[in-house]
């Protein structure tokens, strides 16, 4: 048992360790948290909303193993190599494929004029909760932009 408590505890120390350093893995986490919020807008069946949660699960794991090719064809050579070019492009175009296929999904449940009006008639009446999407809005660009790393060094150093 306390293999398997360390092996999780590295699983996550390498999932926030990406979080920190790699800003796709940020677009796809805000992305998935707006699609998220999005949906509750949605009559969603549990077989959609299991559709969704497995492509949000998808996009991110493939960033994760796109990051650690990259991480690992880094550590074998920072010299410029022909097949280790091709094997991280490789592995990016895995992640634009799923994320290609990811949006065309999302378009398909999403696109319902009515509820789309509905969201905006939602945020047009609740002033809170437009100050709170802007809000937030801002702050996931932030989110994405800046990498976490940069700001908890820049605090430890002050």
């Amino acid at each position: 048992m306390k293999k398997q408590l360390k092996s999780f505890g590295c699983a996550i120390k390498g999932f926030f360790g990406a979080v920190c350093s790699e800003g796709h893995l940020r677009f796809h986490l805000v992305a998935a948290v707006y699609v998220l919020v999005f949906s509750s807008f949605y009559n969603f069946t549990a077989a959609q909303w299991a559709v969704l949660i497995i492509l949000i699960a998808l996009v991110i794991a493939a960033e994760l193993v796109n990051t650690a090719i990259e991480d690992t064809c880094d550590a074998v050579t920072t010299e410029q190599n022909e097949h280790i070019r091709r094997a991280k492009d490789m592995a990016a175009g895995a992640v634009l494929v799923l994320s290609i296929a990811a949006a065309a999904i999302a378009v398909i449940f999403f696109w319902n004029l009515e509820v789309i009006k509905n969201i905006f008639v939602y945020f047009s009446q609740n002033t809170p909760m437009l100050i709170l999407l802007i809000i937030s809005a801002v702050v996931s660009v932030l989110f994405i932009a800046i990498s976490p790393a940069k700001i908890i060094k820049k605090f430890k150093k002050d």
